[in-house]
């Protein structure tokens, strides 16, 4: 049987303005072990795996539009564009993929605890 969801560590990643510290907090909050990796600032592709060494990777994205109504920030879309391709590596090897743009804090919150729910159900299914 897996291991309680609580005791894995969760890495969240993708560009700025995704939500990724708003989600780290609220896993943090209800008992999770998760990690914001900055990968989107690293020329490095597998930063996200040395680092963090997470047991299950979370890709949050975001379009350049909603980026820029959730924080103005000095940048172009050439600047989200340099992003995702520093992020292409932990985007691949992503368990969790969530498209942030139509969803407020607690609607991704809900996904991934559903994921990990689901995954931990599947898990005790296989006697793992």
């Amino acid at each position: 049987m897996e291991a309680d969801p609580q005791a894995l560590v969760i890495g969240v990643v993708g560009p700025c303005c995704a939500g990724k510290s708003t989600l780290v907090q609220a896993l943090l909050t209800r008992g999770y072990q998760a990690r914001h990796i900055a990968q989107e600032h690293s020329f490095a592709p597998r930063m996200w795996q040395v680092i963090a060494r997470p047991d299950v990777l979370v890709f949050l994205d975001v379009s350049f539009g909603v980026a820029q109504q959730r924080r103005w920030m000095n940048w172009r879309p050439v600047d989200l564009e340099e992003q995702q391709r520093r992020l292409a590596h932990a985007r691949q090897h992503c368990d969790l993929y969530v498209a942030t743009d139509p969803l407020g804090p607690e609607a991704v919150c809900e996904r991934v605890l559903n994921f990990l729910a689901e995954r931990a159900r599947h898990a005790s299914s296989r006697g793992v």
